[in-house]
């Protein structure tokens, strides 16, 4: 068997299967130390460890739930190389997609060292105002510019590698990885790309002009999202969480992060397994 130890378990804070299932997965395991992060562990009454005693210790990380929870066990690692397994707890997710039935199966392949994991590409993102950085943050899925519910179109200025794209006169732009083209982008009507296809996607939401489409660009490029008119309640978001106001003159520099997400793939799903499963193709 592997000799890895320590299992650090996340799940949504007030799921009840998560609690039945963090009990039973202990006591199936006990060669393995399990740990549980955020308000899991008090709802287990086990120790709580804080996030980067709990980032140092994990050898694995296991999420009980969806994909929102996934990112953040994947925010949790913070860079740090140590594979997820997501069991789905609801409905199937593009990230949770072991089952329920297969997770004990999976995890001792993991153990054995027979599972398949897959490589997933980040996003790093640093956020300028009057030419100093007062931002950096790290994205699975994606980072998007977008309004409040009241606010005007915006102007955004879009550059690749110093070359002008366009300005998108917009609701907002969502520039994400492979494995965020089936969130907000693909909802945006972006294209969907495999993961293991390391690209940015820059995808304009609701552009007023009906001829600015999704573009796909080498993963080595670094694009620059500039907002140029003032604009009350337009926010950057990272994989949907932080909500951080813009200003007109603001910009975003956007590339391939170093870090790298580890996912550790379903032992009865592919990638289009997945995708059939969760849009329905082939049905009527």
């Amino acid at each position: 068997m592997n000799t890895l130890k320590n299992i650090v378990l996340v799940a949504k804070p007030g799921q009840a299967q998560a609690l039945e299932w963090a009990i039973s997965l202990k006591a199936q395991f006990p060669q393995q130390t399990f740990w549980a992060a955020f308000s899991l562990a008090e709802e287990l009454g086990w120790e709580v460890l804080a996030e980067e005693e709990l980032r140092q210790k994990a050898d694995l990380v296991l999420v009980l739930g969806g994909d929102g929870t996934f990112i953040r066990a994947a925010r949790l690692l913070a860079g740090r190389q140590v594979p997820i397994l997501g069991m789905n707890l609801g409905s199937l997710g593009f990230l949770t997609e072991t089952a329920k039935e297969e997770v004990v199966g999976a995890l001792e392949k993991f153990l054995a060292g027979q599972a398949q994991v897959d490589s997933r590409m980040k996003l790093v993102c640093r956020l300028f105002r009057e030419g100093e950085p007062i931002f950096t943050d790290e994205a699975l899925n994606d980072v998007v510019v977008n309004k409040g519910v009241l606010a005007r179109m915006a102007d955004h200025e879009a550059w690749i590698d110093g070359e002008l794209i366009a300005v998108y006169k917009s609701d907002g732009i969502i520039c994400s990885t492979p494995t965020g083209s089936t969130a907000y982008c693909l909802a945006a009507g972006g294209p969907i790309v495999h993961p293991a296809t390391d690209c940015l996607i820059l995808t304009p939401i609701c552009p007023h002009a009906l001829t600015q489409r999704p573009i796909v660009v080498p993963s080595n490029q670094k694009i620059r999202i500039v907002l140029k008119r003032e604009v009350s309640d337009v926010f950057l978001t990272i994989d949907g969480t932080g909500g951080i106001p813009l200003k007109s003159g603001d910009w975003l520099e956007i590339q391939k992060a170093e870090n790298r997400v580890f996912l550790i793939r379903s032992p009865s799903l592919s990638h289009f397994g997945v995708l059939r499963k969760k849009l329905h193709w082939g049905e009527r």
